[in-house]
């Protein structure tokens, strides 16, 4: 039988106000959820906690975003979550990835963050020119990825659980069309960090990426795609000025903000 015993000398009030105590939490960030979500985290933090205790540990906003990924759909946000936390166990066992791991992705300077939108989002900058297949393959770009995906969670201020992305394609060639790599990025980003993405805009795209972008779109879920923008290269730093104030946006885009390498912030 699934789940954990109840211990009958201890009352459910008084075993709810322990964990109650023991999470974190951010009530300021949670008073935008509506009545019907609150509701629903509840439903689904009792059923997840009863097959995953370690679920215990994890905060009303985390349990949040899944719902919101799902639609509100408890059944499914919870298959989600828990797949993500049994992943996270076997991927992630030491609960972060070590710039050791991941020497050959990092060398390879291909992603940046510096400033923050005027929504209270960090930015980070990705050039997909710098990237290149992993010659050893294995694990190494997918674990780069949840490295700079934490270091962008780990720079949203309170309240704040998303992040502004620019993909810069400029240079762009067939030696980097790693679409193993762009498909297990896109599966780490939409099922280990629903909700974290606030936007992307993706700028000097070359035409032939368009037939690798092709191949990837219909992988992109409903609610990523509403958050991707191609900018045209003549309304580049107007288009991203929409989103970020000259005084934050990166300098290499006409702003004020050197940019800075993701393992060094």
């Amino acid at each position: 039988m699934e789940g954990v015993s109840p211990e009958p000398q201890r009352s459910p009030l008084d075993s709810n106000s322990k964990r109650e105590e023991a999470r974190p939490q951010d009530d300021g960030a949670m008073k935008d959820s509506t009545d019907a979500e609150l509701t629903k985290i509840s439903l689904m933090r009792a059923f997840v906690e009863s097959r995953d205790p370690s679920s215990e540990e994890v905060d009303d906003l985390m349990i949040r975003r899944f719902l919101r990924a799902r639609s509100l759909d408890v059944e499914k946000a919870s298959a989600m979550f828990l797949k993500y936390m049994k992943w996270k166990r076997s991927f992630v066992p030491n609960g972060y990835i070590s710039p050791s791991e991941i020497a050959e992705d990092i060398a390879q300077g291909k992603m940046y963050v510096q400033g923050i939108d005027k929504k209270g989002r960090p930015i980070t900058v990705a050039f997909a020119a710098k990237h290149l297949q992993n010659k050893n393959r294995g694990d190494g770009f997918k674990r780069y990825v949840v490295f700079a995906l934490e270091k962008l969670c780990s720079r949203m201020p309170p309240g704040q659980e998303k992040f502004l992305a620019i993909a810069d394609i400029k240079g762009w060639g067939y030696a980097n069309s790693d679409i193993r790599g762009y498909m297990n990025a896109l599966s780490i980003l939409q099922d280990c960090y629903p909700e974290r993405l606030g936007k992307l805009f993706i700028v000097h795209a070359p035409f032939m990426f368009m037939t690798v972008w092709k191949i990837i779109y219909p992988f992109i879920d409903d609610n990523t795609k509403k958050k991707i923008v191609f900018v045209e290269n003549k309304k580049l730093k107007s288009t991203l000025l929409e989103e970020i104030d000259e005084s934050q946006l990166p300098d290499i885009y006409g702003g004020q903000m050197p940019l800075v390498p993701i393992q060094d912030c």
